[in-house]
């Protein structure tokens, strides 16, 4: 099993999204690419953490690429807005990639690369080493599904 670090907004949708693709073992809610250990989603909302509402994507590469998961990251956001995700503001829901290995760094700046040729706008995801990923609070896990919701309210680009 590998796995992959995404931030693309509240994390409620997006984990929902990579729930759905084959291959995909888990998906964890949490916290990544800031400075606090441990925080707690109220700290991480201040936007003083420096982290971001991310996703832990376990997934077996013999069913799923990486690459796949990069096309799935980039059609469930829009990642031309800068520190926002629809009504959602701040720097916990920017659009990032923490990459786990230098095959992963390589895949998401060439997947970025191509991202930006098809786009009018500039692409301002942030690509860099994934640090300690934090679990969100238990009430976030699955929390589309707990609440009998199929999506939040981001429309996919």
């Amino acid at each position: 099993m590998e796995k992959a670090v995404f931030a693309a907004g509240c994390f409620w949708g997006v984990e929902a999204a990579f729930r759905e693709v084959p291959g995909v073992i888990e998906v964890i809610s949490g916290y990544s690419g800031g400075t606090v250990p441990h925080p707690g989603y109220r700290e991480v909302c201040t936007g003083r953490t420096g982290h971001a509402e991310s996703v832990e994507v376990q997934f077996d590469p013999a069913r799923v690429s990486y690459a796949d998961l990069l096309r799935k990251f980039w059609e469930i956001h829009d990642p031309t807005t800068m520190n926002r995700q629809g009504p959602d503001v701040g720097t916990q829901y920017r659009s990032a990639i923490f990459y786990t290995s230098p095959e992963q760094e390589a895949a998401a700046r060439a997947s970025k690369q191509e991202q930006q040729a098809g786009s009018a706008r500039p692409i301002v995801t942030e690509i860099a080493a994934a640090g300690p990923f934090y679990a969100a609070e238990e009430y976030h896990q699955k929390y589309l599904e707990k609440h009998g919701m199929v999506n939040c309210h981001l429309p996919a680009r």
